[in-house]
């Protein structure tokens, strides 16, 4: 009898608990080529709160190259670019016809990595995603429960509508992973560098929608744990900064995978692409090369099979391109680049916004630069999912989170 009235008073005791809350989700905002050090300028204020109120990073560190599409590969999957794949924004790969580019969607490309979305579904979470690089490949016949290919006519307003909207849909339906992804800083910045009036007034913009999705959420009921990231910083590009590569090298004798901030050359076992590779190595004017085997080992870089055979890391502020990639650029892009990125990661230049607020995050702390890939390892933590194991560590970041 004594046994059986100490289980009924466990069940009373159990029923008169309040229901747990449900988990916060977890929603990563990119806002693409936003500097760290544009959030100490004044013209943020959603931001600035956000930092305030949560956890800022003096800047994350990129993976190498300090491009768009490797990086934000980065963050999603916790796997440098020599391990995700994506090794540059255009590559080649000797087992696959053709020629990646931002555009690219066959899953041939994006197979060497699985994006965290992939991963939450499998798990049975929630996924929805409004612009973000590789949202639209499908991984082995899965993609986000919601999800929208890039439109870059889609105002930033809209886009953090859309995502609103998720958050009305029934309890089952709703997210508890979402993404969000805005580029015009990273455009402002190409276009009239980085210390431009431009830049901040677009900052400005961006800066509102991020207040607009924060006031929906709260309106909404919803304590989400807000990331905040960029892939990259940007350096400002001087008048008649720019190397032809032509002017180098005999173009004839070898294959430029890619050109810009960081170059790629496919060099071939001939006497004119051996004679190109010595004069590469023997350091040109505003790049330093390698083959791709003595990259140094700090930027992670070179075993990739889709790494080109010799590698140039250029110098900041400066773009070294053939005649035809250039001209090209021009018609699709008229005028001058004013700012450019892809650098040497250690450049503070560089160093791309980190913020996190959130239930789950401590208040009014600033913390060391971290690697990107640091990123993915926190979201799994969070979202309580065993993730891929790969180049990040949840250890360098739990001096943010509540006990």
């Amino acid at each position: 009898m004594k046994q059986l009235l100490q289980i009924i008073a466990l069940l009373v005791l159990v029923a008169a608990r309040p229901a747990l809350a449900d988990p916060a989700p977890v929603i990563l905002i990119s806002i693409d080529g936003f500097r760290a050090d544009y959030l100490d300028r004044g013209v943020s204020p959603a931001l600035s709160a956000l930092a305030a109120g949560g956890v800022r990073a003096q800047r994350m560190i990129p993976s190498y190259p300090s491009v768009t599409f490797p990086n934000h590969t980065a963050l999603v999957t916790g796997l440098t670019p020599d391990h995700n794949g994506i090794i540059n924004n255009a590559f080649d790969d000797p087992a696959l016809p053709g020629h990646f580019t931002m555009a690219s969607r066959d899953e041939a490309w994006w197979a060497q990595s699985t994006p965290i979305w992939i991963t939450a579904e499998r798990a049975g979470l929630p996924t929805g995603v409004e612009f973000w690089p590789g949202v639209s490949v499908a991984h082995q016949g899965l993609r986000p429960g919601l999800w929208h290919d890039f439109d870059r006519m889609v105002a930033p307003e809209a886009r953090v509508d859309t995502v609103l909207g998720w958050f009305d849909l029934p309890p089952a339906q709703r997210p508890r992973l979402a993404l969000l992804y805005f580029e015009a800083v990273d455009s402002a910045g190409h276009s009239f560098g980085p210390d431009s009036p431009e830049v901040n007034r677009t900052v400005s913009a961006i800066d509102a929608a991020v207040a607009r999705l924060v006031a929906g959420l709260k309106a909404r009921g919803v304590a989400a744990n807000l990331i905040v990231v960029a892939d990259h910083g940007m350096a400002p590009v001087g008048e008649g900064q720019l190397v032809m590569l032509d002017d180098v090298i005999d173009l004839a004798a070898v294959h430029v995978a890619f050109d810009g901030s960081v170059v790629g050359i496919d060099v071939p076992a001939t006497p004119a692409g051996e004679a190109v590779r010595r004069k590469l190595l023997a350091h040109p004017p505003h790049m330093q090369c390698w083959n791709k085997a003595e990259v140094p080992a700090r930027l992670g870089y070179g075993t990739n099979p889709r790494v080109p055979a010799v590698v140039c890391m250029v110098e900041a502020g400066w773009l070294v391109m053939t005649r035809e990639s250039y001209q090209r650029g021009q018609k699709a892009y008229p005028g001058v680049e004013r700012g450019a990125h892809g650098y040497d990661i250690a450049d503070p230049r560089m160093g791309a916004l980190f913020v996190a607020n959130g239930p789950a995050f401590r208040a009014g702390l600033t913390i060391a630069p971290f690697p990107n890939v640091d990123v993915y390892p926190l979201m799994t933590h969070l979202l309580g999912i065993s993730g891929v194991p790969g180049d990040g560590q949840l250890s360098d970041l739990a001096p943010i989170l509540k006990p």
